[in-house]
């Protein structure tokens, strides 16, 4: 009886059922990889951004210094601010897809990253404030995001402005006049992804989503 039933052909229709399981499994991992990469590959390209604005970009440029934008309340930043705003905000997503781990890999590679966009003095300046501050977000971003993931990222967003900003306007230029500003412009990047998560979860309760 077992021999016939081999011999048998096989139902189109459950063929037909196997071959879509198997393509949703690939399209699933394939979406999978997507997701983890997109904001990983993100993150990496603020670095070279960060230092080409900072070097190029602006309202004015500061000769021997960086180039300055206006960033609110009559403070100047450097321009970089805007990308390294948003890379404190893109590792905290690489920590939601990809796990700890994941983010820890991406800071190490974008803090070496770093050391290759930009002179010595600036890219020097780059790598440690990058390395310190994205090793800060993500502390500040574990211990709270389990709590509340609109405050994680608010939170680690303005820890890791304060350290970045003073830690590269310091040793990239010789002052801190630009470090407050240079906060300022980090912190409204964190402060748009935190309201905007907090009325996505809001009307997700409400069933909106």
């Amino acid at each position: 009886m077992t021999n016939v039933m081999k011999k048998l052909p096989q139902c189109p229709f459950y063929e037909g059922s196997r071959l879509s399981k198997d393509q949703a499994t690939t399209d699933k991992r394939e979406n999978h990889m997507i997701k983890n990469l997109a904001p990983f590959t993100l993150f990496l390209m603020t670095v070279p951004l960060a230092n080409y604005l900072i070097s190029n970009v602006g309202t004015f440029c500061v000769e021997q210094g960086p180039c300055l934008i206006p960033v609110g309340f009559g403070l100047m930043a450097p321009s970089g601010v805007l990308a390294v705003g948003l890379a404190l905000v893109l590792r905290d997503w690489v920590h939601e897809t990809s796990g700890l781990w994941a983010s820890l890999v991406a800071v190490l590679l974008g803090s070496l990253a770093s050391l290759s966009f930009a002179p010595t003095t600036v890219a020097t300046a780059s790598f440690i404030a990058f390395t310190f501050s994205e090793l800060a977000d993500t502390l500040v971003y574990s211990k709270i995001r389990e709590k509340s993931k609109p405050m994680a990222v608010l939170g680690s967003q303005i820890v890791g402005a304060f350290i970045d900003s003073a830690l590269f306007v310091y040793i990239a230029f010789g002052s801190l006049a630009f470090s407050l500003g240079n906060s300022l412009g980090k912190i409204y990047a964190g402060v748009a992804v935190a309201v905007g998560l907090y009325l996505y979860h809001k009307r997700k309760i409400r069933g909106l989503y």
